[in-house]
């Protein structure tokens, strides 16, 4: 909480951009670079990202709300398909915009050159039936090989996103903070305290400016799976040894004492 108010402060002097503005920065087929740190450098990136950022505003708004539930088979294929590095993998998720009122059933694939390529369609909410409705069980099937009837909700969860563009409108920097899990199979929950997860999405290696930004704060590359470590955090009957090293790390960035 106590470096809230500074986030706030310096993200209010970034100069806006709207959605509209923003139509043209989809990414659908991009690669992804994904850093982890804590709300404490977060202050110092917001700071140093003056004059070189504009910031998503949405109803006056630049912090964003979501709600993203992820589906998988009993058996956790998409999980363990990450978890055992497997590539391609993909994740099957409902992500709602709750300041846009917008949900998306989505499919992620990352192959083995290191891009995501994602297709969705819109549902009416996060149930079952609205994915059906929607045509999900077709739309699984032809990305995934499963359906609506091969999977079943494990976990889901809410944090709070900065976007950031940068001036050249070739970047997105997603900022995510204060997420929290929620876990179907067991009823039980965890949160993520200071961890704040940065995502620079980009078509190809266009130049960014934020990466000069990330290296003068010490802030590394980490991949980071919210599906992944939302599912150890709170399934403690998951395989696991190949995120022990990454769940000390976050311990120390969050301030949490997480085990597995």
């Amino acid at each position: 909480m106590e470096h809230d108010q500074d986030i706030l402060q310096w993200l209010s002097s970034l100069p806006p951009i709207s959605l509209d503005e923003m139509s043209g920065i989809k990414l659908m087929n991009r690669t992804d670079t994904k850093f982890v740190t804590n709300k404490q450098k977060l202050v110092g990136l917001l700071e140093m990202a003056q004059g070189q950022y504009f910031a998503q505003q949405i109803d006056g708004n630049r912090i964003a709300n979501y709600i993203t539930t992820y589906w998988d088979t009993p058996a956790h294929r998409f999980f363990l398909e990450h978890h055992n590095k497997r590539a391609p993998r993909q994740k099957i998720r409902v992500r709602t915009y709750v300041d846009s009122d917008l949900t998306f059933l989505e499919i992620k694939t990352k192959n083995n050159h290191g891009r995501t390529k994602k297709k969705r369609i819109t549902v009416a909410s996060q149930e079952l039936q609205s994915l059906i409705e929607a045509g999900g069980d077709e739309f699984c099937d032809k990305l995934t090989h499963v359906t609506t009837a091969d999977i079943l909700q494990t976990v889901q969860n809410q944090f709070q996103r900065i976007t950031l563009v940068n001036k050249g409108k070739t970047e997105r920097l997603t900022i995510d903070f204060n997420v929290g899990f929620h876990n179907y199979e067991t009823d039980q929950n965890a949160g993520t305290g200071e961890l704040v997860i940065i995502e620079l999405k980009r078509d190809g290696n266009v130049f960014s400016p934020v990466l000069d930004i990330l290296r003068d704060l010490r802030i590394k590359p980490s991949g980071f799976s919210k599906y992944c470590i939302g599912s150890i955090l709170t399934n403690p009957s998951l395989k696991s040894n190949l995120f022990k090293k990454k769940l000390v790390r976050i311990n120390r960035l969050s301030g949490q004492h997480f085990t597995i």
